[in-house]
């Protein structure tokens, strides 16, 4: 079944791995392709189109609407069209308990909840609603660093695989000054041999521009806060927020990446 004529609807595409989580990564890798090679990468990793608004019912624009009025004709949109994947309605309430057991859902890479006030109108171009992120506290070994080495600005973080080569997994957001020379005190020059020797950064996720860093020695474990927003090869997708350096701590303990799925 399709939607009715002259009806628009906001939401949001997304494709899941083997493991059940969400792959952006992928979908990004499909805006890419053109062609057969679309053909292919649709057939392989299908998308699914999450609906989470309504801006137009049968021709009738519906954006003045409170949401509770456009939530409730979006459920019977979907109702009445028997709408089966790849549609999907995204889940809302307003029940506190829910959203708590929501924001569990991270193992599938769920990063958090947005949430809108039930009279508010639908403004386009304007964020009319809030995203609560799920984050937490991990640690990480700093391999390499934007900046001048004694006072860096942004640190380049690291960690062991199952076969003990170090893996780039993320940067951090960008030092206060103060964060900056007190971790640079702590950062020896990488030696000849560095395990990201020849290796090139990306200035952000899915960004083909390219950072100048220092390479540094894998010794400093640092605890950095994430969201749960990740890819296939475990890198966060955000920026990770600096909390400390662990001199305490070595990169012995810091917990190994996971093995991507097959």
């Amino acid at each position: 079944m399709q939607l009715p004529d002259a009806t628009a609807l906001d939401g949001e595409l997304v494709v899941w791995d083997t493991a059940g989580r969400l792959a952006f990564e992928r979908l990004q890798n499909r805006l890419a392709r053109r062609g057969a090679g679309a053909a292919r990468a649709a057939e392989e990793w299908p998308a699914h189109f999450v609906a989470f608004d309504l801006l137009r019912l049968s021709g009738t624009d519906t954006t003045s609407w409170p949401y509770r009025r456009r939530r409730a004709a979006l459920e019977s949109v979907f109702a009445a069209r028997r709408l089966i994947a790849p549609w999907v309605l995204c889940p809302s309430t307003t029940e506190a308990d829910v959203v708590r057991e929501w924001l569990r859902w991270t193992s599938v890479g769920m990063a958090g909840v947005v949430y809108k006030r039930l009279g508010d109108a639908y403004k386009p171009s304007v964020r009319g609603w809030e995203k609560y992120k799920v984050r937490e506290t991990s640690q990480a070994i700093v391999g390499a660093v934007t900046g001048s080495l004694t006072a860096p600005r942004t640190l380049l973080l690291g960690r062991y695989d199952d076969q003990g080569r170090l893996q780039y997994v993320g940067r951090t957001a960008t030092l206060a000054r103060a964060a900056g020379a007190a971790v640079g005190g702590l950062l020896a020059r990488g030696r000849r041999g560095h395990p990201w020797t020849g290796w090139s950064f990306s200035v952000g996720w899915g960004s083909r521009g390219q950072l100048v860093v220092t390479l540094v020695e894998p010794e400093l474990v640092v605890e950095v806060g994430v969201d749960v927003a990740r890819d296939a090869s475990g890198r966060w997708r955000h920026p990770a927020r600096w909390h400390r350096a662990r001199p305490d701590l070595s990169p012995a303990d810091v917990p190994r990446l996971p093995s991507p799925p097959h």
